[in-house]
Formats: C-alpha cells, structure tokens, sequence
C-alpha cells in the first residue's frame, strides 16, 4: 500500500479536508477523483495529525500533517484477447483507435468476452482503473457504430478527459445514412431522451419527469427521394442519443433494427469520423477524423 504524505501550507488553512487533497491529486497526476478521496477518508485511510480522520468537509489548519494510504490497483478479472484493432494514435497517456464496426465496448453481464477492453488487455496496454468494469473507457460507441474512440492509459488522463465530456468541450462529429429526404439543410434537435415505457431496452424521445435533457446539431450533406446523408455534432451523450432523435424526426439511421429496420443496409449506418479534444498532459488541442467506411461510400455512389 502506497503512502503520501503532505503538509497544509498557510494559504490552504481552512480548507476541506477532500477539496485540499482533490487539488494535490489534479496538480500531481494521481488520479485520484473527489469521489475516490471522499471513499478514502470515510474508510479511514486518511490520518490528520496522526490520528483518523472521516469527515471530508473538516477545516484544516497550517502546519496540519496529513498521511493518506493509497490502496493497491485491483486487477480486472476480465480475460485479455488477442483482437485487432485500427491504432490511429498512442502515446503514454492515451489510446486512439477507429473501433470496427460489431465490437461491444466493454464488458457486460452476458457478454464477459470478445469486447474492446478484452482486446486493450491483450495488447497488455495499461489502462486507468477508476472503473474497474471498464478499465481505460471514457466514452463509449454502440455496438454497430464504427470510428473514433479515445481511452485512457492512466487515472489522471481519465479525469481530465472526462472532465471535457462533462463540460461539452469534446468535438465530435459523427456521418450518418439515414431513410427519407430530410427537409433542412441544417437545425438543431433539442429533445429529452429517457427509457422507453414498455421496451426497457431501449430509449426514446420523452417530456415526462425521469428524463434528462438531449441536444444534437445535424447538416445535411447529401439528399435523394429516399435516402439522406447528415453531419452530426451531439452536444450532450445520451444513450443511443443520436439513433433516437433521429428516429423521433422520422428519419431512422439505417440498418438500424432498434429504432428503424435492419434489412436496409449491412449494418448501422452511423460512423463517429471527427474528435477533437485538449491533451490531457501536454494541453494541447488534438483533432483526428477517420475515412468513411467503404459500404457507407458505395452506398453513397449508389443511391445519394
């Protein structure tokens, strides 16, 4: 079990307890979430002065020495396997791959194997473990969504990446074939997205209470009598965010058997091709797009 040891500097009297040692986390990489600090002190791993500490909100004061026993890193019990993957980018912090389309993210109860995070241990890539269940996944792809995915390699880059999701300054931008001829060119889709109140599978457009607010911008970018291609930018990542508002606009992503039909392309017509996103150590802006697929611009050749 490793040991940090710290002392509370005049200009950090009278802060909290799991505030002060949130911030020592963030400035030195430790990965260490407020959550994660606030379970330590409760647990009784964080001594004030030498003696036991559990109230996450107390004072302290100058000159106050604090000892945290930081717990070792669980191992996943998940199996690694030998799959391959489109690497687009990596480098000590993260991971960015194009996922193919068909491969689960992570697993799940009744799905244990042939997921992404099984292909990431095989490639005994080191993974952050703030979730234990799905070691380096920050966001996450359907199933049938191809493109771009970034995982983190340690819990520091994870925080600060999640951090950029939580505050809506990830950009994505996904293609998508969907059926019909959409009327605008562009517009924005504001509408809350909750379960479904009989298929607890799947989700849907809903303005009762257990929602939670939904946005998408889109463009079309092509146009026929029956099939349209978009641009889509989501604001805000709800499940199945962009599978639903479409469908609710009356323009279901193809291949789509949730929320459309299955029979009318091979696959889920929807790509993630752009993500941009500030480095989580070198603070710089990163921006990554990636091909359409090949059925997608035979597709295209074909009918749009």
């Amino acid at each position: 079990m490793e040991e940090l040891l710290l002392q509370v500097k005049a200009e950090e009297a009278k802060m909290r307890l799991d505030l002060l040692l949130t911030d020592y986390s963030l400035r030195n990489n430790l990965g260490l979430s407020r959550t994660n600090i606030q379970k330590l002190i409760h647990e009784g791993k964080v001594f004030l002065n030498s003696r036991i500490v559990n109230k996450p909100h107390h004072k302290l004061n100058p000159n106050d020495a604090l000892q945290v026993f930081l717990p070792e890193k669980e191992k996943t019990e998940f199996l690694p396997e030998q799959i391959s993957l489109d690497i687009v980018y990596e480098d000590k912090d993260i991971l960015l791959i194009n996922k193919q389309a068909g491969l689960v993210v992570h697993p799940a109860p009744g799905n244990r194997a042939h997921t992404l995070v099984n292909a990431l241990l095989g490639r005994s890539t080191e993974l952050s473990d703030i979730n234990k269940n799905r070691p380096g996944i920050v966001h996450r792809l359907d199933k049938e969504t191809s493109g771009l995915l970034v995982i983190a390699k340690n819990n520091a880059s994870h925080l600060k990446l999640v951090k950029q999701f939580a505050q809506h300054s990830i950009q994505r931008k996904y293609i998508a074939i969907v059926c019909g001829r959409v009327e605008f060119d562009e517009d924005v889709i504001e509408a809350p997205i909750g379960r479904h109140p009989l298929k607890r599978k799947n989700m849907a457009v809903s303005f009762t209470q257990n929602t939670k607010y939904a946005k998408t911008s889109y463009k079309t970018l092509k146009r026929s009598k029956d099939f349209s291609l978009l641009e889509l930018a989501p604001f805000t990542g709800r499940t199945h965010q962009l599978r639903v508002h479409l469908a609710y606009l009356g323009y279901p992503i193809l291949g789509d058997a949730k929320y459309g039909k299955r029979d009318n392309f091979s696959r889920l017509a929807l790509h993630a091709q752009e993500i941009g996103f500030i480095h989580p150590s070198t603070g710089k802006f990163m921006h990554f797009t990636s091909k359409i697929p090949l059925e997608f611009q035979e597709f295209i050749k074909k009918n749009l």
